[in-house]
């Protein structure tokens, strides 16, 4: 296998380091722009390879220990051996590059990286895999399982429970969640439920079914009290989610004449903070698990739900609007659909800047302009990244 040394030259997207050996393009993981490494090619193209790092000669001053044991056949993290202030300056990079790549942006409107809470111990839901008795991860690159002793990126009531958990035999996953700021505690069990869940002393479901208390908890985002049940989604970030408000309030500042359009709103994040400064709200949720607490979660507000795909479009009558689609993004018809009623702004909550990048040219075709963009890190020791990206009508 061929050994080169390359020195890498920027972040990549998708959490890769890329740099050029003979003028071709070298993607490589576990390395910091500006070192200089020895990788074994992997994978050659005619226009691009991609290298297996062998031996670091030249460290980077932001390359950190990871202090994860199983860091780097894990699958879970990718970026600890970066340092984390490096890790909020890259996530920007990526979001700036494809925002200028794919959104044709030339003057991009990327504002410095929002960090909210801590580094690790930030996420309220973890899913897990079980081999052997022992919860595990899928190791990086394959559908092999990896042990896995301890998680760093849990939530503390986690990751108490996570060492409390003992012979999980019979239950082939698991997902864990947290109601950070109420102490709610729910574990979703697929497979068996195991002898001793009882003495965990939290609400256990299985099948959708609970078992054991509740099959729902309940956290708190702006002094908001939501129900969240064991299978809707969630923000896995409390801290981050608080700052994703914060940042759509900036965004679309609602006046009490004005209705407020929620697109993919889940279990009503922004409904029922945001939507707080409304006259009135239009939720759009299609999960059937979401719509029970949406509805939960909007009651007393001047809130009309609407149970379906997004896509298949709104009655217009709104004036300003927020979207938190999935990693695919909008699209066209997706942007056609919030556009309809010409909102005077528009907050666009993404989980991918390349998705981002190309609805930015979705929105400029109706008439809207991206007016800034702000890079939140939910997602410490990973490449993923949200953003909150601001639209105006011209």
């Amino acid at each position: 296998m061929e050994l080169v040394e390359v020195t890498p030259l920027r972040w990549a997207h998708g959490g890769e380091t890329v740099g050029r050996v003979d003028g071709k393009a070298i993607f490589i993981a576990d390395t910091l722009p500006g070192e200089l490494v020895r990788a074994s090619v992997t994978v050659d193209k005619r226009s691009w390879s991609r290298g297996e790092l062998v031996e670091v000669l030249d460290a980077s001053p932001d390359r950190v220990e990871p202090p994860c044991p199983v860091f780097g056949s894990c699958g879970g993290c990718q970026w600890q051996h970066v340092d984390y202030a490096a890790q909020a300056v890259a996530k920007r990079q990526i979001v700036v590059d494809q925002l200028e790549h794919l959104g044709g942006m030339e003057a991009s409107p990327v504002r410095e990286a929002v960090t909210p809470g801590s580094p690790f111990g930030y996420r309220n839901r973890m899913a897990f895999r079980v081999a052997g008795g022992r919860p595990s991860m899928y190791r990086r690159g394959s559908r092999d399982h990896v042990p896995v002793p301890e998680c760093l990126l849990l939530v503390p009531p986690l990751a108490d429970l996570y060492r409390r958990l003992g012979d999980m035999d019979g239950v082939s996953e698991f997902t864990l969640r947290a109601g950070t700021r109420t102490g709610d505690v729910l574990v979703v069990i697929r497979g068996q439920v195991p002898q001793q869940a009882r003495s965990w002393d939290v609400s256990v479901m299985r099948g959708g079914r609970p078992i054991i208390g509740r099959p729902y908890l309940h956290e708190e985002v702006a002094g908001v009290r939501l129900r969240v049940s064991g299978r809707a989604f969630f923000q896995v970030n409390t801290d981050g989610a608080e700052a994703l408000v914060d940042l759509v309030t900036e965004a679309l500042d609602p006046t009490e004449h004005e209705t407020l359009l929620d697109g993919y709103s889940g279990v009503g994040l922004f409904s029922s903070t945001v939507g707080r400064r409304a006259g009135s709200i239009i939720s759009v949720e299609s999960d059937r698990n979401a719509v029970a607490d949406l509805k939960k979660n909007v009651a007393g507000m001047n809130a009309r739900v609407v149970t379906g795909r997004f896509e298949e479009g709104v009655e217009p009558g709104w004036d300003v609007a927020v979207v938190d689609p999935p990693r695919a993004g909008l699209g066209e018809r997706g942007v056609e659909v919030v556009t309809a009623a010409k909102p005077r702004a528009v907050a666009y909550v993404s989980c991918d800047p390349a998705s981002l990048a190309r609805d930015v040219k979705h929105f400029d075709a109706h008439g809207y302009d991206c007016q800034w963009v702000t890079p939140v890190d939910m997602f410490p020791q990973t490449f993923h990244v949200e953003s909150v990206a601001a639209f105006a009508r011209r």
